[in-house]
């Protein structure tokens, strides 16, 4: 998962899901397909969790203090 991505983890992690909820795979092959799906659900985790502390690191006050704020989506409201 050296040069993988964010968002082809996440494409490869729905194409999985869209492949179990066909159940058209043997139990072994659904079960391989599950540990792929873990592993890529955990590197994307990891990604946001690393994502997360570096806009958290940017936003500074006017005394250069690390402050956290709630991310407001505006589209959502």
């Amino acid at each position: 998962m050296a040069d993988l991505t964010f968002e082809k983890a996440l494409k490869k992690l729905e194409q999985i899901v869209s492949d179990l909820e066909s159940g058209d795979f043997s139990l072994e092959k659904s079960i391989s397909k599950f540990e792929e799906g873990i592993k890529l659900s955990k590197y994307c985790s990891l990604k946001l969790t690393e994502t997360e502390k570096k806009i958290t690191m940017l936003l500074n006050d006017h005394n250069n203090d690390i402050i956290e704020e709630p991310f407001v989506n505006t589209k959502d409201g």
